[in-house]
């Protein structure tokens, strides 16, 4: 079975020419994409978080599968880097761009729950995860991917990567699924209020 996508989002060419032309290398996967919008899709009238807004790839995909009620908030540490994302997407009004530091931003939200939440950075899912869980709603959905190894990444990714996953799965309020898929992704749907 050949698991490439066969629709994408109408402004990912441009995402990629300009993250091409940026050096930005970590753009999102276009299999983990089309999960994405799937799971944007799978919730009209959702409330969606983006850790990690990068040049936009990630938020094209999640802005191709919600609907017109769905809203999406991305956050991005790099402001250069998320410029690229805020001039091919501005004119969606279902997007709010916020650039700053995601942990700093996790840790002082404090409006109401997701119904998904893609942590595609550090905070959100090796720093400042319990505040990234706290803000997935009942049924809701946590993604994370880059668990398997990648070029560049630090030393300590791996004994990182197997903690996250040891604490994820030891969770009683959600339940997960980990996905050889991708560049590594896990799933939890939260199941209960802690």
């Amino acid at each position: 079975m050949d698991d490439t996508p066969s629709r994408f989002p109408a402004s990912l060419p441009a995402l990629r020419a300009a993250a091409r032309e940026a050096g930005f290398t970590m753009s999102c996967e276009e299999r983990t994409g089309s999960l994405l919008a799937v799971l944007a899709a799978a919730r009209p009238g959702s409330r969606i978080l983006e850790l990690g807004t990068g040049v936009g790839e990630g938020t094209a995909w999640l802005l191709s599968g919600m609907d017109s009620a769905s809203h999406l908030v991305t956050i991005e540490l790099d402001e250069a880097v998320q410029k690229v994302a805020r001039e091919q997407l501005r004119s969606d009004p279902r997007v709010t761009f916020v650039a700053g530091d995601g942990g700093e931003w996790l840790q002082n939200y404090d409006g109401e729950p997701f119904d998904l939440v893609f942590a595609d950075t550090w905070p959100g899912k090796f720093t400042h995860l319990e505040q990234a869980l706290q803000l997935v709603a009942l049924g809701g959905t946590y993604l994370i991917d880059d668990l398997d190894p990648q070029p560049g990444w630090p030393e300590d990714h791996g004994s990182s990567v197997k903690r996250l996953l040891t604490d994820l799965e030891e969770r009683e309020d959600f339940r997960s699924v980990r996905m050889a898929w991708a560049s590594g992704l896990l799933m939890a749907v939260r199941s209960a209020r802690p």
